[in-house]
């Protein structure tokens, strides 16, 4: 009986393929995404929102391993500017401190 060579092996033995240098470039985007996005939330929401959803988009679109957290990263870069907008509404100046 002839038994296929694929179905001798056992899956830890099947290789893995390597992202390409693209994704892994648009892996770290999602990753910077989620991470600006995040420390937007407590400081400089105004450089660091925009970032994270231009960021985001970027990853999505070049085909991330991790879209999960490139949609993360997305929906905290919109939430730090609506931080932003309410701290703005709230003091009716862009220059606000907390304290």
């Amino acid at each position: 009986m002839n038994v296929p060579d694929t179905a001798l092996r056992s899956p830890a033995a099947t290789p893995t393929p390597t992202p390409t240098p693209a994704v892994r470039q648009a892996d770290g985007m999602a990753v910077a995404s989620f991470v600006f996005g995040l420390v937007g939330l407590l400081a400089m929401n105004l450089l660091l929102g925009p970032t994270s959803i231009v960021l985001a988009a970027l990853a999505l679109h070049r085909g991330t391993s991790r879209p999960g957290r490139a949609r993360l990263g997305l929906a905290l870069g919109i939430a730090d500017l609506a931080v932003l907008a309410w701290l703005v509404s709230a003091d009716q100046t862009w220059s606000w401190s907390i304290g």
